[in-house]
């Protein structure tokens, strides 16, 4: 498994120099089956307004997968933009999404090149797609899709990592179709994240005197530089911050976020292998795009805009998110701290995400009566 921003060229590192298997690539028979049918038992929605389903929808040319659940159908949707790219949520989101459930729709959805969306398609001409503007258009069909097929006005928009950057940008072009945005692990400007990400780790190995870490990063200074970001370079570079607790707070790996998809009731293992199939085939296609990322010069943005900012975060540093909140003008703002987070805040904090979710954000979807679109 392979995830969030960069972090999956990390994890291929730790493949490779432990001799480990990937994840999804066991031996049958298959060890997590009879957990993830006890798993899929409790979260089985029984409400009777309740709504659990998942479906591949046709989306810019593309099957991708869609994951819907929650308690309440007349709740409003909140619609979850994964990371990676290509690291999907979905099969990991049993570990933390079941109490938001309570309180919103959740719609999980695979990217295109991302987990079961991967698996579904043909992959011939699916390179050329790879594109952020692709992306940014595939969130704004299917938030069309869902006010149709749900009766909604509008839906929370919410990314994580890569999905930031998609996000922000659908949010930017489509307003009309969202009450807020949320981002958490926002990108800001690529290349000041490699930079800080890079300080930290660069930090932390001088004063821990760790050499290994500091020939390795030494190898590469100064970074990012003004030499080429290739794949070696980021391995290293993302690599030591990650070892520092900079992906999950006070960790020094995520294997528990890594392995989670084994014990997901949505995915079969075929379907987790696909995870990392999809992973190896975007990230080639889609970083040079992504490095050139830069959200700086956004000035005002047009709908109420939530950023969640773990404190230890060195995957996608939160200062930066912090310093564009403060300048930037929007109908409503606010920054909230994780402070035992760094990346994974869904799963280091999931009980501060379901309050600020419910109590910040959720009352702009529930505040004065709205007609509803008609269901279709």
């Amino acid at each position: 498994m392979k995830r969030p921003l960069f972090s999956c060229l990390a994890y291929l590192v730790l493949v490779l120099l432990s001799g480990l298997p990937a994840v999804g690539q066991q031996n049958a028979p298959d060890p997590y089956a009879p957990a993830r049918k006890v798993i899929a038992d409790r979260d089985t929605i029984v409400a009777p307004n309740g709504v659990q389903e998942s479906y591949a929808v046709p989306i810019g040319g593309v099957k991708q997968w869609v994951f819907v659940r929650g308690q309440d159908k007349h709740n409003p949707i909140l619609l979850f933009v994964h990371g990676g790219p290509a690291s999907p949520m979905a099969p990991v989101s049993w570990m933390f999404q079941r109490p938001l459930e309570e309180y919103f729709t959740v719609v999980q959805f695979d990217q295109r090149a991302a987990g079961k969306t991967y698996a579904a398609n043909d992959t011939t001409n699916l390179g050329k797609s790879i594109r952020i503007e692709q992306y940014v258009q595939d969130v704004i069909a299917l938030t069309q899709r869902l006010r149709q097929r749900y009766g909604k006005q509008k839906v929370i928009l919410m990314g994580h990592s890569w999905g930031t950057v998609v996000g922000m940008h659908a949010a930017l072009q489509r307003p009309d179709l969202f009450y807020a945005y949320v981002g958490i692990g926002q990108v800001i400007n690529a290349q000041d994240n490699e930079r800080l990400s890079f300080a930290y780790a660069l930090d932390r190995a001088t004063r821990e005197n760790n050499l290994e870490a500091l020939r390795q990063l030494r190898s590469i200074a100064p970074y990012p530089g003004q030499q080429p970001i290739t794949r070696e370079r980021i391995i290293i570079a993302r690599t030591w911050p990650q070892y520092y607790g900079g992906l999950s707070a006070y960790r020094s790996n995520s294997m528990y976020y890594f392995n989670a998809p084994l014990l997901s009731p949505a995915y079969t293992p075929a379907e987790v292998d696909a995870i990392d199939q999809g992973n190896g085939f975007t990230l080639g296609r889609i970083l040079p795009e992504l490095l050139r990322v830069d959200f700086k010069p956004v000035k005002t943005f047009p709908v109420p805009v939530f950023m969640f900012m773990g404190r230890h975060d060195y995957t996608t540093p939160s200062q930066p998110t912090a310093s564009w909140l403060a300048q930037v003008k929007a109908p409503l703002k606010k920054g909230v701290w994780f402070e035992n987070s760094a990346h994974l805040i869904p799963l280091e904090e999931p009980g501060k995400l379901l309050l600020t979710l419910v109590q910040e954000v959720r009352p702009l979807a529930t505040g004065p009566a709205r007609t509803p679109v008609k269901a279709k």
